[in-house]
């Protein structure tokens, strides 16, 4: 019963995530020949330079990345995945949302909000609707390069081929729309919550404990150390503490453990991902 609920609202936010990347598209972008990058990017120029229907080329551009995808995925997400993208391809055809404005900058912005929160929901329910991540995953496991890296290449050439066939201006309103689906993605996909991680090495490390859990409510790992070596020579140490905390309550944290200990050693660390433990949540 319960996988059959979880498969219902997986679908359901797929489908979710369609319209509001299909809104993006073709409410934002696409009257005013923007692009944004990925696969989706490259489609839209193919449709401007070739005056094709998008609906037909994004199926067809997914394709050779779907096959990477057959050797770096699940059967599972490349199933939903290619089901994803001949939907979208589908209800971009179909729908008829008008242009919502003429504004550059508010089209860059808003199409790149409504196109990240789908592709990012997507993602979140183990669909991709824009190859180019399969193609990361890929030669990451081939080659060892960063995806991220992969990725910002392959929009580099993208707009680059942009500024060069259509226009610089068009190349750079979509570089933005870029940028701010690529945030929104992150968004969907990590939450809103911020969370970094702190390492402190102090001589006053029990009173530090307790003014951390008591004035922020943090939770904390305590580990042994043993001694280490720094400006002042060879120093044994007692205690090492370990905690994650929320981006918004680092400044207090900073300041409590100023006025405990002025000389303490912080290692400060993002965080990609965290799951239980103490967390102070405040949007999410």
């Amino acid at each position: 019963m319960n996988s059959i609920k979880s498969t219902f609202f997986e679908i359901l936010n797929i489908l979710i995530a369609i319209l509001l990347a299909s809104f993006g598209l073709k409410g934002f972008l696409l009257p005013n020949g923007f692009l944004d990058g990925g696969v989706t990017g490259i489609s839209i120029l193919i449709s401007e330079l070739l005056a094709i229907e998008l609906s037909y080329i994004l199926p067809i551009a997914t394709i050779p990345f779907f096959i990477l995808g057959w050797f770096t995925v699940s059967r599972r997400i490349l199933i939903k995945s290619i089901l994803s993208v001949f939907l979208l391809a589908i209800v971009i055809h179909f729908e008829n949302f008008q242009p919502i404005t003429e504004d550059k900058l508010i089209i860059s912005i808003f199409g790149g909000i409504f196109l990240g929160a789908g592709i990012g929901l997507a993602i979140k329910n183990g669909a991709v609707i824009d190859g180019s991540e399969i193609l990361g995953i890929f030669l990451n496991e081939k080659f060892g390069l960063s995806i991220g890296k992969i990725i910002l290449l392959f929009n580099i050439v993208l707009f680059g081929v942009t500024a060069l066939l259509l226009s610089i201006e068009v190349a750079l309103y979509s570089i933005l729309a870029y940028i701010v689906t690529s945030k929104v993605i992150d968004f969907m996909i990590e939450g809103f919550e911020d969370y970094v991680g702190l390492m402190i090495v102090s001589d006053k490390s029990e009173e530090l404990q307790n003014n951390l859990v008591n004035e922020i409510g943090i939770g904390l790992t305590i580990y042994n150390g043993s001694k280490g070596f720094g400006k002042r020579g060879k120093k044994e140490y007692g205690e090492v503490i370990h905690t994650v905390i929320n981006r918004i309550d680092i400044r207090k944290a900073y300041k409590t453990i100023e006025m405990t200990d002025a000389d303490a050693f912080i290692i400060e660390f993002d965080v990609n991902q965290v799951k239980g433990g103490v967390l102070r949540k405040y949007l999410s």
